[in-house]
């Protein structure tokens, strides 16, 4: 019995371990802009032929994603570490034995290394996605009080994952003066990534997962309020203003009233489906993660096709992608406990399904911060950038708005659709992303394509993109006009 107290005391421990080695540990899709510029000169490939193989990658998240959340509500993270640990080895590996048996003097693309890196990227995209859902919801599911903090770090520590894996590849993968070592870097990658995700694979399964408690449960002795008692809320419909008044009020120590939120709807896939509200929120998901992850893939083109100012492309690249994933780091460190801290999610309280702590405001608000920060990014691209060097507001704005939306989007999907159902939910809406970043990171390719000169393979100067990202900031501003009508319907419910 002592022995088994202890192992429960120490089991969060070794689950917020297990998480955190994980993350650090599954970024390795969004490298592809370190080794963009090492396809473009041993390869041959041309741009819709790199943003093939990173939309395989990125895209490759989504396809499986409302399985991978189901897997997870059935079984477990364990299941999706366990997946995550075989794709890994096997993609990465794969991808560096082609890599590395391409001969270094071919003039022409070869079809079919283009067809089996898209593969091999793919499988990588998808091992990323169960890496991704398995570390989150064992914290989120752990922690579920805590859900804002809980996803928070848990992504904060994913979202640094790139930067640590360019100081990897840039410090012992990196001959000097010469692209990447593809084959080498992605070698290291495949035994990283396998033993870290096969260990956190038995740390999950020892892990059980806490469930919502249903709406019928007795809690203090008191039944749960009846349906009339949410009409409560529609006193407040006129009266919530975007921030909450901080005046102090007299407390009346005698009557504290709780006032009952309405609770979230755990129906089927269908009733998800027929909530219209769904899509105005998978319509800004479309929209602000296909943007950003359009940037993300194409982060080494971009930075290619603008002159330099003295530093090497290589070095250019690999600061952009770490700048990048540092502000998407800082900005889930901290959106998740300002959004637990300003805008609590309810939860069952004597009987009532109720915010536990005074919110000040909605989750709702946090929603809108990523799309008004991509329009702001793309718009001073389009003004303001000429150099390589210059390219930071992009790799800044973009990580923001990236490491934002993940981090609010489980409390919103938690607190409207339920816990219970979050990954299913979670990896359904996850479609829309893949909608997205397809959309937009074909119209960058194409675009690009056009600008090509006769007889080149890469496209420079700022025409290759500069009606993508006009074209990007007017969706941007789409995404805006989709929040307000997400505040107007669910401010007063989470």
């Amino acid at each position: 019995m002592r022995a088994n107290a202890r192992f429960s005391r120490i089991r969060p421990v070794l689950t917020c371990c297990a998480v955190a080695t994980n993350a650090i540990c599954a970024g390795g899709v969004y490298s592809f802009p370190l080794i963009a510029p090492a396809l473009v000169e041993k390869l041959k490939l041309s741009p819709p032929q790199l943003t093939t193989i990173a939309l395989a990658g990125m895209a490759g998240q989504y396809p499986f994603a409302a399985l991978v959340g189901k897997a997870i509500d059935r079984y477990g993270p364990w299941s999706c570490s366990l997946a995550a640990c075989v794709l890994n080895t096997v993609g990465f590996s794969l991808f560096a034995r082609e890599v590395a048996r391409t001969p270094s003097n071919i003039s022409d693309p070869s079809t079919s290394s283009f067809h089996l890196l898209t593969l091999y990227f793919g499988m990588i995209g998808l091992a990323t996605v169960c890496s991704y859902f398995g570390l989150v919801f064992a914290a989120t599911k752990t922690f579920p009080q805590y859900i804002g903090i809980a996803s928070g770090t848990s992504m904060s520590i994913f979202g640094l994952s790139p930067f640590f894996l360019s100081l990897v590849a840039s410090r012992y993968f990196t001959p000097s003066g010469q692209p990447l070592d593809i084959a080498r870097f992605f070698t290291f990658m495949a035994v990283l990534t396998g033993s870290v995700h096969l260990l956190s694979t038995f740390v999950f399964r020892a892990n059980p997962i806490p469930k919502e408690p249903s709406a019928d449960a007795e809690v203090g002795g008191r039944r749960s309020p009846s349906p009339q008692s949410v009409d409560a809320i529609s006193a407040l419909e006129e009266a919530e203003p975007l921030l909450a008044d901080s005046t102090p009020k007299p407390k009346d120590n005698v009557d504290v009233h709780i006032v009952p939120v309405e609770e979230p709807q755990h129906g089927s896939t269908i009733d998800l489906f027929k909530d219209p509200y769904f899509w105005v929120l998978a319509f800004w998901m479309l929209l602000v993660v296909g943007a950003a992850e359009m940037v993300v893939s194409n982060l080494g083109s971009i930075v290619l096709s603008l002159p330099s100012a003295g530093s090497t492309a290589t070095a250019t690249v690999a600061t952009q992608v770490r700048l990048l994933s540092f502000f998407n780091t800082a900005s889930r460190l901290l959106v998740g406990p300002l959004a637990d801290g300003l805008a609590p999610v309810a939860a069952r309280l004597d009987g009532v399904w109720a915010f536990a702590r005074r919110r000040h405001t909605s989750r709702v608000a946090f929603v809108g911060v990523p799309a008004l920060v991509l329009a702001a990014t793309f718009a001073w691209l389009e003004v303001g950038v000429r150099t390589q060097e210059a390219v930071w507001p992009l790799s800044v704005g973009t990580g923001i708005a990236y490491g934002c939306t993940f981090t609010v989007l489980p409390g919103i999907l938690s607190s409207i659709w339920g816990l219970p159902n979050l990954g299913r939910n979670f990896g359904i809406i996850s479609y829309t992303a893949f909608v997205g970043t397809t959309l937009f990171s074909y119209v960058y390719a194409f675009v690009a394509a056009r600008h090509v000169p006769p007889g080149e393979t890469a496209c420079t100067g700022v025409t290759c993109w500069r009606a993508t990202f006009w074209i990007a900031t007017a969706t941007s501003l789409a995404a805006c006009g989709a929040t307000i009508v997400l505040w107007r319907k669910w401010r007063h419910r989470v």
